[in-house]
């Protein structure tokens, strides 16, 4: 039963992970977008409410990358992932 919970408190942990990176990727973009469109021709910005599409999964850069092998690290040394969840996660993230 204890390996069990284990795995279940590692699974949401690693959800959540990926979620707040997630919404942090998409809200980076977003204001980046807003930046670009605002820098190019301030009169045909689109109102403040419209939000742009969120960015793809592949449109990870570097800063971000690095973000979240930190945080994989750090889950590592607090002993919610294994040496072998460890390498399978950074290996995504670093195909991605």
């Amino acid at each position: 039963m204890p390996g069990l919970l284990r795995g279940i408190a590692r699974t949401a942990v690693v959800a959540g992970t990926a979620t707040a990176v997630s919404n942090r990727v998409s809200r980076r973009q977003a204001g980046r977008w807003a930046q670009q469109t605002e820098a190019q021709d301030p009169a045909q910005a689109p109102p403040a409410q419209q939000q742009p599409p969120p960015p793809a999964p592949a449109a990870v850069g570097m800063d971000d990358k690095i973000g979240q092998l930190k945080e994989l690290a750090e889950l590592k040394d607090q002993g919610i992932l294994s040496e072998e969840e460890f390498a399978a996660q950074k290996a995504r993230i670093l195909s991605s």
